[in-house]
């Protein structure tokens, strides 16, 4: 079990937005969170990352609880896992050879050399040529641009990743292509994902499992299968 959470609930002042929130996430899995707009979704992923609060309950990633979490158990999970939020957030005066870098800049004592050599093997790993690493991200494609902010978070060869709505903004060719990437990706690396998407076909084509935050609670833990079965109506509304 890579990921643990058991009864989260959050509140922002009076406004309750989770409530009693459990789910776990096993290791070489692509887990979903699905949920309608405002359901929370993306607050359960900062919460994740120690990035927002959380009221009551408690999560345990990578053997590490995050209620109280020391200095140095943070700067470990920080160095275990990769995020890409929505928009790439890509360093726009900073050329891809430099943002693939910036976390081997700021977590390792490599030299100059190694780094660079570590930032082109991630380049050619999410299927970019080389020539790729001297541009800059106005030059890019929105789909190169994901699969760069892919090589990034994954420079350290982190075991988890972190997508949120990693498809938005693309073509339906792109989108594809993206999918395929992180079926690749996962089947390689022995990844575990944890994806928020609105994506349709990504849901369908990509996620083991996931859950779907309905009412402040979990409407559904699953998978594809299980959710047509059990709950026709929320297949309708995510799938379909």
């Amino acid at each position: 079990m890579i990921i643990k959470a058991k009864n989260i609930s959050t509140y922002f002042g009076s406004k309750c937005v989770h409530e009693d929130i459990s789910f776990e996430v096993q290791d070489n899995e692509i887990f979903g969170i699905l949920g309608g707009s405002g359901s929370g979704k993306s607050v359960l992923l900062r919460q994740m990352l120690m990035l927002e609060h959380f009221d009551k309950g408690e999560y345990e990633i990578l053997g590490k609880r995050l209620k109280n979490i020391s200095d140095e158990d943070a700067l470990f999970l920080q160095k275990q896992w990769g995020v890409v939020f929505q928009y790439g957030a890509l360093f726009s005066f900073f050329n891809i050879l430099e943002n693939i870098s910036i976390p081997l800049v700021e977590y390792t004592k490599l030299s100059k050399n190694d780094i660079k050599e570590i930032a082109m093997m991630k380049l050619k790993m999410v299927g970019l040529d080389e020539s790729v690493a001297k541009l800059y991200p106005s030059e890019l494609s929105g789909g190169m641009k994901k699969r760069v902010a892919i090589a990034r978070a994954l420079a350290l060869d982190s075991k988890l990743l972190f997508l949120d709505e990693p498809t938005s903004g693309l073509d339906p060719y792109s989108s594809r292509e993206f999918d395929e990437l992180l079926l690749s990706l996962k089947q390689s690396f022995k990844l575990c994902v944890i994806l928020i998407t609105h994506d349709k076909e990504s849901m369908k084509n990509v996620l083991n499992r996931f859950l779907i935050i309905e009412n402040k609670k979990v409407g559904f833990l699953g998978n594809v299968e299980a959710l047509q079965e059990q709950n026709p109506r929320l297949y309708e509304r995510f799938m379909q």
